[in-house]
């Protein structure tokens, strides 16, 4: 490689969505990372990073957690240093799940909330001031969560992304199994 870095290196995945209508259960959107070995980049994760923890290395941080959607602009923020990961770590997936939250009287009666339910989703990736990619949840309104992005690591040691907008019916648990699997 000469002095010029190619591929990614930082990069920041933002997510915003409205706050539900006053009297309703509170919207609660969480951003989840999984990284996966290089040996094995569709196995299990080695890593899962989610509101209230950060990967054991410190490569990946969730400098925002909303529980509401109440602000301006993003509400969480997950930052994503991919040219701090160990060699042996070859896929990062991130994705987004709603917190069990659901439609019907007195809040523990009723459905899960689905994209659909939530109003003002969006996300945005960005390396530095570049926009990779911004889109919302418009294309998976019956999921209760959805992957955004995929990072991958090539035989140079280079990240490359992909938007991966793919939705799912799962509880956080559930999805947090599930999210990075074979396509």
């Amino acid at each position: 490689m000469t002095g010029v870095r190619k591929g990614l290196a930082k990069v920041e995945v933002a997510l915003r969505w409205d706050p539900s209508p006053a009297g309703t259960p509170a919207n609660d959107l969480d951003i989840v990372a999984a990284v996966y070995p290089a040996a094995d980049p569709h196995g299990a994760p080695v890593q899962l990073v989610h509101f209230g923890s950060r990967s054991p290395d410190g490569t990946i941080t969730l400098n925002r957690d909303s529980h509401t959607g109440q602000g301006f602009g993003f509400d969480e923020v997950m930052t994503v240093e991919l040219h701090r990961m160990a060699p042996d770590k070859g896929r990062v997936v991130i994705g987004v799940v709603i917190q069990d939250t659901r439609v019907g009287a007195g809040g523990g009666a009723g459905r899960a909330k689905t994209f659909a339910d939530v109003a003002g989703t969006g996300f945005r990736i960005r390396e530095g001031h570049t926009d990779l990619a911004q889109g919302d949840f418009a294309a998976v309104p019956a999921a209760t969560a959805a992957t955004v992005a995929e990072f991958t690591r090539d035989a140079s040691g280079a990240w490359s992304f992909a938007l991966r907008l793919e939705g799912f019916d799962a509880d956080p648990e559930e999805f947090t199994r599930v999210m990075g699997g074979g396509r």
